[in-house]
């Protein structure tokens, strides 16, 4: 019997497209974190996150065929992410999971790669 994916443990993209929405809505109401992201990308952020999280769990492949790899590192050069952004990002990122109702083992998971992305992404000291 082969597991199921985590995208299909959660719901699918509907579940993605939520923890997406309240992670942004955190963004939004945050002016250091905010910053990092130009007004007329706000929207196209939440897209490309939803995509991306969905892809990476084991869902469809629209990521990438909308965008290529994902090269994440290089993607976030432009941007200044220091360890209090860092950590401002993951705190919205857990908030928006704390509010998912999933069990605790994907949770679990979700968090561990959250924290290990967050710190992958940060390009300042």
């Amino acid at each position: 019997m082969t597991r199921r994916s985590l995208y299909e443990r959660v719901g699918g993209m509907p579940f993605f497209q939520r923890l997406v929405a309240r992670f942004y809505a955190g963004v939004a109401g945050d002016p250091p974190l905010r910053a990092l992201y130009p007004e007329e990308e706000l929207d196209g952020a939440q897209h490309r996150l939803t995509l991306f999280l969905a892809q990476y769990w084991g869902g469809p492949k629209t990521y990438q065929e909308e965008r290529g790899h994902p090269r994440l590192r290089m993607r976030h050069v432009p941007f200044a992410i220091d360890a209090p952004q860092r950590d401002r990002w993951l705190l919205h990122m857990r908030a928006a999971l704390a509010e998912m109702d999933i069990a605790p083992d994907e949770a679990q998971e979700l968090d561990r790669y959250f924290a290990f992305a967050a710190e992958s992404m940060r390009n300042r000291p």
